[in-house]
């Protein structure tokens, strides 16, 4: 794990604190941001989100489908939680959470997006970090790429029909051409990108020269990642700094619920006897987001303003720590299981 990854929630901490003192002792520079649009979209955060996503789609492999068949069992257990469960929920326990627990203190406007911005981060499956909590419990490479690459391929027409389900339960209007527009933007554009990099890279020299492409671009993404950060609670600042305990109250069920997916994803991967090398990569993927895709929909339908896009950076916030200390739990168990 490089210097950016490691220290990543440090980085977005510093992000955050350093756009709430920004946002509000010269706030014109983020009004000045906020105003640069081109068709209803920011030109600044579009660059950005770009600089986060595209790095990672590079690193995705989809020639490595064709080794589907192996380890079908952990493939099936990581499906079964990215698309069946997670999702769902995501959405239960910000609606208790944030509609019933903290209600005293939320407006129902503000409940509703913040609900929006968890339910974004649960229907995006890992794609690129996995790749790192893989490595750190000696995960199989080639069946984290295999199942990062399926994720993918299902995310491209998963991902839009599931948010829009899950937005309208919670009463939340689905603009329905924004939806499949984000995913065209910041799904299948960077991921054909991305392939052609590749194809490009290994037809042209070999694979050591790809290898040292994504090691000097993977830092950008992380760039783009603390810059957007950094708009984000520049813009929110007056908000964040009247009400505080906001962001406690968004990082509570996002916690819960990620413990909670890997607890039972573990304890199944256990059952249907899973080994170690597979288990690790399997549950973890079905645990943590693909955030940068979160932030950039939440963005694009609900706004730089929102309490969605707030909600998705809270996300990237306690998604590093809880993971890491997921990979200790792992490597700590591997004598349960077989090797």
């Amino acid at each position: 794990m490089g210097l950016f990854e490691r220290y990543l929630s440090i980085w977005v901490t510093i992000s955050i604190v350093s756009g709430i003192v920004f946002g509000s002792v010269v706030p014109g520079i983020f009004t000045f941001i906020s105003s640069i649009e081109l068709f209803d979209v920011n030109i600044v955060i579009a660059i950005f989100i770009w600089l986060m996503i595209y790095p990672m789609m590079s690193q995705v492999d989809l020639s490595a489908i064709k080794g589907i068949g192996e380890n079908s069992k952990g493939l099936m257990l990581t499906l079964v939680f990215n698309w069946l469960i997670k999702p769902f929920t995501m959405a239960v326990l910000g609606w208790i959470f944030l509609k019933i627990v903290f209600s005293p203190w939320l407006d129902i406007q503000s409940a509703n997006e913040y609900i929006s911005g968890m339910i974004l981060l649960g229907v995006a499956p890992c794609t690129a970090m996995v790749f790192v909590w893989s490595q750190l419990t000696d995960g199989d490479p080639n069946y984290t790429l295999v199942q990062v690459s399926v994720n993918d391929i299902i995310m491209i027409f998963a991902f839009a029909p599931i948010a829009a389900f899950l937005l309208g339960v919670n009463n939340v209007h689905v603009p329905w051409d924004t939806l499949v527009m984000s995913v065209i933007l910041y799904v299948i554009v960077p991921l054909i990108l991305g392939v052609i990099t590749r194809n490009q890279l290994k037809g042209n020299t070999c694979n050591l020269s790809l290898e040292n492409f994504l090691r000097k671009i993977k830092p950008w993404s992380v760039v783009g990642l603390i810059l957007t950060v950094f708009i984000l609670f520049g813009l929110q600042a007056e908000a964040v700094v009247a009400k505080p305990y906001t962001i406690l109250m968004i990082a509570v069920p996002l916690i819960l619920q990620a413990y909670g997916i890997f607890m039972v994803s573990y304890s199944m991967a256990k059952v249907i006897r899973l080994r170690h090398n597979i288990a690790g990569p399997a549950c973890l993927i079905a645990t943590s987001n693909f955030f940068e895709l979160a932030v950039a929909v939440a963005i694009s339908m609900f706004g730089l303003h929102s309490g969605a896009a707030l909600a998705t950076v809270v996300g990237v916030l306690v998604e590093v720590p809880i993971m890491l200390s997921l990979v200790y739990i792992i490597n700590k168990t591997k004598f349960a299981f077989s090797h």
